[in-house]
């Protein structure tokens, strides 16, 4: 088992290696709940940056990263037609 330490340094190799930067074309299939679910999950992680990051790996990633999966996971909901929805759901949980 690695310490937080060694983990911050093994993703922080990873993420510095070279091509780690170049864009990949990426084509998912997959159903609308999925996409929600991901959403929610990307959104998750990336408010518990600031909380208790077990694994390291929040550490060592720049806000510009956290800004671009921020719009990755908005363009999915956009392209699956759910934005609304999402938005809708996320204003009910803020309510209650």
């Amino acid at each position: 088992m690695l310490s937080k330490n060694d983990a911050q340094m093994v993703y922080e190799t990873l993420l510095t290696s070279p091509g780690m930067n170049e864009e990949v074309k990426i084509n998912l299939r997959i159903p609308r709940k999925s996409v929600l679910l991901l959403s929610k999950l990307i959104e998750a992680g990336l408010t518990s940056k600031g909380g208790n990051d077990s694994d390291g790996l929040f550490a060592v990633v720049d806000s510009n990263t956290f800004e671009e999966i921020k719009a990755i996971a908005m363009d999915i909901l956009g392209k699956a037609g759910l934005t609304d929805t999402y938005n809708k759901l996320v204003a009910l949980q803020t309510k209650g």
